[in-house]
């Protein structure tokens, strides 16, 4: 369990650690990064480094919090990797299931295999269910999600490094969008952005601009969130048109 810099929740829980990339979106995956610096610190949970691991240990945490959260599973792994067992999963399910008063926000680039899991999991309503596409490359995973039981279906278009011609938000509750991050980071374009910020517009779907990623990525030179010392403060900055969104479902 830890408190959490990402913008769209307040804490992250990691019942699985590790995994492996399949698309161009993993490229300069920041959990493989974080994942090398906490084994170099001696922490336990990473000794394998990003090897993927299951921790049983885990399951027990979320009973322990007292105040009502909002959770990311799995922000150093995918809860749906091929590797982890189905009655894993289904554990995890299980205290969400059990602790509705916390929000749990699960993030994966395999909907097909959430899609496959689908009927044998419990889908409360405090489960937000999400997919990562970055390009149009994998635009099909938004199809497996729409296929799931999930009550709040999410996209991460993070990192976003392509156009999205061919978006369908049905069936869509909430979209994060992000540039990337990090020495190599591949560049976001606005005119990307605002197609996305139009179709949510349309389609009545909350909009959430993460960051832009890196600074020279930002076309406002004078956006006032690229300051560290800005309470709204992102990589890069997060203001669209001199406005900042961080909408979230109801």
């Amino acid at each position: 369990m830890a408190g959490s810099s990402i913008e769209w929740t307040e804490m992250t829980w990691n019942p699985t650690t590790g995994c492996t990339k399949i698309s161009a979106g993993c490229k300069f995956c920041y959990a493989e990064v974080m994942s090398k610096r906490l084994h170099a610190m001696g922490v336990e949970k990473y000794k394998d480094i990003f090897k993927l691991r299951i921790h049983p240990g885990e399951l027990n945490t979320p009973y322990r919090w007292k105040k009502p959260r909002i959770v990311f599973v799995n922000s150093m792994s995918d809860m749906f990797h091929k590797d982890v067992p189905l009655e894993f999963i289904q554990k995890v399910f299980k205290v969400m299931n059990d602790n509705p008063q916390h929000t749990f926000q699960v993030l994966t680039k395999r909907a097909d295999l959430v899609a496959k899991y689908d009927k044998k999991l419990t889908w409360t309503k405090n489960i937000w269910m999400g997919t990562s596409v970055e390009d149009e490359r994998v635009i099909k995973r938004i199809d497996y999600l729409r296929k799931t039981s999930a009550k709040v279906k999410f996209l991460s278009l993070e990192p976003l490094i392509g156009d999205l011609p061919s978006l369908n938000l049905k069936k869509i509750d909430w979209v994060i969008v992000g540039g990337e991050s990090g020495h190599k980071a591949r560049p976001i374009k606005k005119e990307w952005i605002i197609e996305i910020k139009k179709k949510c517009d349309k389609a009545k779907v909350p909009f959430f601009f993460k960051q832009w990623g890196k600074k020279q990525f930002n076309p406002d030179p004078f956006d006032l969130t690229i300051s560290a010392q800005n309470p709204q403060h992102a990589k890069g900055g997060c203001s669209l048109n001199g406005k900042v969104y961080r909408d979230m479902p109801k």
